[in-house]
């Protein structure tokens, strides 16, 4: 990868303690095309500013609010390029607005908002000003998860008929919000994280990834949403059945109580003449099994892998690539199109096929279907997103 200048990156929240920040931060820089210069860190202003100076962040650029990030950079002729928002669901919203309105391009956790008035809005508002949004569904980023889309859009599993998609976790498995857990209390908190539970904050990730490789768009569903940590107010387990435009049918299940469960993302998608099979845990194969023929295990790195999956490709086979690696493919996504767009030229493959705004939308709506659907007891017939 090489290019005349490394984006300068700034971030909202993801200080001292919050786990995805830092993820953001190693992604960002892995391949040098972004440099974190500015941000403001922490809702404590104190707190942020000396956290940004503890990570080598000019003291003159680390500011103790967002709005101060922004009236600080926009007069700099060296001013941040974008800005990664690290916050909790309910304040993605005004800080995103805030900046796009401010001229700035937007790197935002999922999901894009706590409510889809506030997704919509967002939305329409970045299509409208031209300003580049991303959004983070990470496993969006693997190199198999592409080559499994390809290989679904070029037919060599037929006609798509069942797609079962999961994501259980056991870190919830107790009411540790009640016990000083920042990250689960908020998570927990329907004003801080919306009306989606476990389905929210990682039903949507599993919502994404199975739209992602199949292409298929969800015509209805019908969901039950269940708490079985008691006090909680919001799911901590989802199981959801769906119904693809075309007549696929689908199951989704996320969970924050599986115990047993690390990460345990895994996608199977089954056609009319074979399968796939990708599961997180073991990212660097892709299962593949056609109709009457033998199991193939198609490993990242092969020389006859598409484009797409070969660009995202870091290391030869047997030597593991992961989380941070796939985190970074969205980084260097992120700065392909952004470079894109300025040269006035298409991007290339590394910054095509990358969660943006209307992805962060539709996994919105996604997540009230669920919850409207669970409250009445009742399939939820979903329509176009309106923008």
């Amino acid at each position: 990868m090489s290019f005349q200048r490394q984006l300068r990156l700034g971030m909202v929240g993801g200080g001292e303690g919050a786990y995805i920040g830092n993820i953001h931060r190693l992604a960002s820089r892995l391949d040098g095309a972004w440099q974190l210069v500015a941000g403001a860190f922490d809702v404590d202003p104190e707190r942020g500013r000396a956290f940004a100076v503890s990570i080598g962040i000019d003291r003159a650029r680390s500011y103790g609010s967002y709005q101060e990030l922004i009236a600080g950079e926009k007069g700099r002729a060296d001013r941040v390029d974008a800005v990664a928002i690290c916050t909790p669901n309910f304040t993605h919203y005004p800080i995103a607005k805030a900046l796009i309105e401010a001229g700035f391009d937007v790197i935002c956790e999922k999901p894009l908002t706590a409510t889809l008035e506030d997704a919509l809005a967002l939305e329409r508002l970045a299509r409208e000003s031209g300003r580049f949004v991303g959004v983070t569904y990470t496993y969006s980023g693997y190199p198999m998860v592409h080559e499994a889309r390809v290989r679904v859009a070029a037919g060599e599993i037929g006609k798509v008929r069942s797609v079962q998609v999961e994501y259980p976790l056991e870190w919830m498995a107790t009411a540790i919000e009640q016990q000083g857990n920042a990250q689960a209390a908020w998570r927990t908190d329907p004003k801080k994280n919306g009306r989606g539970g476990s389905i929210g904050d990682i039903g949507t990730h599993a919502y994404h990834l199975a739209g992602f490789v199949t292409g298929l768009k969800v015509e209805a569903l019908i969901a039950d949403l269940a708490t079985f940590v008691e006090g909680r107010a919001l799911d901590d387990n989802a199981h959801v059945m769906l119904r693809y435009e075309g007549g696929a049918r689908g199951l989704l299940w996320s969970s924050q109580v599986a115990l047993g469960n690390s990460n345990g993302v895994r996608l199977r998608v089954f056609g009319e003449t074979g399968s796939l099979q990708w599961f997180q845990e073991q990212p660097n194969e892709l299962v593949f099994t056609p109709l009457g023929g033998r199991v193939q295990i198609i490993k990242r790195g092969a020389d006859d892998l598409s484009e797409d999956a070969k660009v995202r490709t870091r290391t030869p086979p047997g030597h593991p690539e992961g989380y941070l690696e796939a985190f970074a493919n969205l980084y260097a996504g992120f700065a392909e199109a952004i470079r894109a767009r300025t040269e006035g030229r298409e991007p290339g493959a590394l910054g095509r096929n990358i969660p943006l705004a209307y992805d962060g939308l539709k996994g919105v709506a996604f997540v009230e279907s669920v919850v409207d659907s669970a409250e009445s007891a009742a399939p939820v017939w979903l329509t176009p997103v309106a923008t």
